[in-house]
């Protein structure tokens, strides 16, 4: 197996833990959908994609209506998506995607965080490089044959594929081939599970035990943060 799956292997126990937050966040994409490309799921591929990744976290169907239908009022704020960088105490890097409709209040937050945990928020592009940014699929395992699926999908950008117990089939490939496999998949007919991005470190560095309990406290108080949809990093799980 590759890094794609040793990486979801790694990340599967840190999945957002309050189902509340996860309806949040997938609430502020919806937004970001519908503000990009209108209401209709049809002529939206991004809006369909996420209206399949909040049937994943059992989002109730009216949670998702009611989303589409704030998103479309014109008083709705709209939400910026900001990268932020920066290093965690013991040389991780760490890397957090934020969505925000106040980019000064993130900023803040976002360097209080750092600042309290012994950390040190860097500029753009300081710690980027150092992971591969990636899209993921995940359909059902049913009737596929893996081997043979990896070898037709290869043309459309996927690197990556492998048969999880609990997941399906999940599929790897670079950022850029997001659109060019959802367009492949529907064509096919096969359901798209869920489907998204990671960013996974090129080197993970190992820690002790004490070190990695100063880089889960700045970890924590990042991923409270209602702003942040993501966080990455290279300390080894």
């Amino acid at each position: 197996m590759g890094r794609a799956f040793e990486f979801r292997k790694g990340r599967k126990m840190k999945r957002w833990a309050a189902m509340a937050k996860a309806f949040t966040r997938i609430g502020k994409d919806i937004v970001m959908a519908v503000k990009e490309g209108g209401p209709n799921p049809e002529a939206n591929s991004r809006l369909r994609a996420v209206m399949q990744n909040a049937k994943a976290a059992n989002m109730p169907k009216e949670n998702v209506e009611r989303a589409i239908k704030k998103a479309t009022d014109k008083d709705t704020a709209n939400y910026k998506e900001v990268l932020f960088e920066g290093y965690a105490p013991h040389g991780i890097a760490i890397l957090i995607e934020t969505a925000t409709d106040n980019n000064n209040r993130t900023v803040a937050n976002i360097r209080s965080y750092f600042n309290k945990c012994n950390g040190t928020l860097g500029t753009q592009g300081s710690v980027e490089f150092m992971f591969d940014h990636t899209c993921n699929f995940r359909i059902p395992a049913a009737g596929q044959d893996v081997e043979e699926l990896e070898l037709e999908m290869i043309d459309f950008g996927v690197e990556e594929i492998f048969a999880d117990d609990e997941d399906g089939i999940v599929m790897y490939a670079p950022f850029e081939s997001f659109g060019a496999i959802q367009k492949e998949l529907e064509n096919r007919g096969l359901e798209i599970l869920s489907s998204g991005f990671e960013r996974i470190p090129q080197i993970t560095k190992e820690l002790t035990e004490d070190q990695v309990a100063d880089v889960e406290k700045l970890l924590e108080k990042i991923e409270e943060d209602d702003d942040v949809m993501n966080v990455y990093h290279t300390m080894q799980e």
